[in-house]
C-alpha cells in the first residue's frame, strides 16, 4: 500500500512520455505496442488519462509514417508556443541560454545519463529522462516545477486540437497539478531575439507565471547512477 501523499513509482511512465513526445520514426513507432502495456502496467496514470494515451498510440499506430512525420515537425518545430525545448519558453535566443544548457548537461551527466548525439539538454524528452532516474517523491516535486511550462504548451497544443496533448495533461497530472492551459500571447516567430527570466524562473511575459512572481526550480539528483544499459525501455531523447 502506498500513503496517501506518497506518488506511485512512475520511472516508466516518464520514459513512455519521453518517447511519445520524440520524433515518430519507424524504430519508435515500432514500440508502440510495448508502450501501451509499460502504461497499463505501472498504473501511475488515472484510467481516463491511459485512455486519451490510448487513442494517441492507436492513432500514430495508424498513421501513414510519412504524415505523422511531418505532422510532428509541423506542430513541434514551427512555432515557439508548442516548442518541446524548454529554454525557449524561459530564454528564447537570450545569451543565458547557453550557460543554462551546460549546467543542465552537467546534472544528466551526474545522474549517469548521456544526451544522444546532437540532442539538447532542454527537449522535453531528454528532461524527462533524468525526472525517470529520480525517486518518485523527486520527480513528482521536479514535474511540479515545470508545471506553468508544461500547462502553456499543453494549452497551444489543445488550441491546435492535437491528441499529444493528452501527453502534458499526463505530466500534469503526475506532478500532482491540474491541467489549466495559459492564455497565450501571439506567437513570435522562433528566429526573433528576446530575453527571459533566469533557468526555470517563470515566464511571466509569456503567461506562464504571475509578473514578479519567481517560479524556481530545483534539480534533484540521485544517489544511483543510471549505466548506459540499465532499464532497456522505449527509445527517446537520451540514451540511458
Amino acid at each position: 500500500m502506498f500513503a496517501l501523499n506518497t506518488p506511485r513509482p512512475m520511472a516508466k511512465t516518464l520514459r513512455v512520455l519521453a518517447a511519445l513526445l520524440d520524433y515518430p520514426d519507424a524504430r519508435m513507432c515500432g514500440h508502440l505496442p510495448e508502450m501501451r502495456g509499460l502504461l497499463h502496467d505501472e498504473c501511475a496514470l488515472s484510467p481516463p488519462r491511459r485512455a486519451e494515451l490510448d487513442a494517441l498510440i492507436d492513432t500514430l499506430r495508424r498513421a501513414d509514417p510519412l504524415q505523422a512525420e511531418s505532422d510532428y515537425v509541423e506542430l513541434f518545430d514551427h512555432g515557439r508556443a508548442t516548442s518541446l525545448h524548454l529554454f525557449e519558453h524561459v530564454h528564447g535566443d537570450s545569451r543565458e541560454r547557453g550557460p543554462a544548457m551546460i549546467d543542465l548537461g552537467q546534472t544528466y551527466e551526474k545522474a549517469g545519463l548521456i544526451l544522444a548525439e546532437g540532442e539538447l539538454p532542454d527537449y522535453l524528452p531528454a528532461v524527462l529522462e533524468f525526472a525517470s532516474t529520480q525517486p518518485p517523491r523527486e520527480a513528482r516535486a521536479f514535474l511540479g516545477e515545470l508545471a506553468h511550462i508544461l500547462n502553456a504548451i499543453f494549452g497551444a497544443l489543445q488550441q491546435r486540437g492535437s491528441a499529444y496533448a493528452s501527453v502534458l495533461g499526463a505530466l500534469l497530472e503526475l506532478a500532482g497539478e491540474t491541467a489549466r492551459p495559459v492564455k497565450l500571447a501571439a506567437e513570435e516567430p522562433l528566429d526573433k531575439s528576446w530575453a527571459e527570466p533566469v533557468v526555470f524562473d517563470g515566464c511571466s511575459s509569456k503567461g506562464q507565471g504571475k509578473p514578479g512572481e519567481a517560479q524556481p526550480i530545483h534539480v534533484f539528483r540521485s544517489a544511483k547512477k543510471v549505466g548506459a544499459n540499465a532499464n532497456a525501455n522505449p527509445p527517446s531523447g537520451v540514451a540511458v
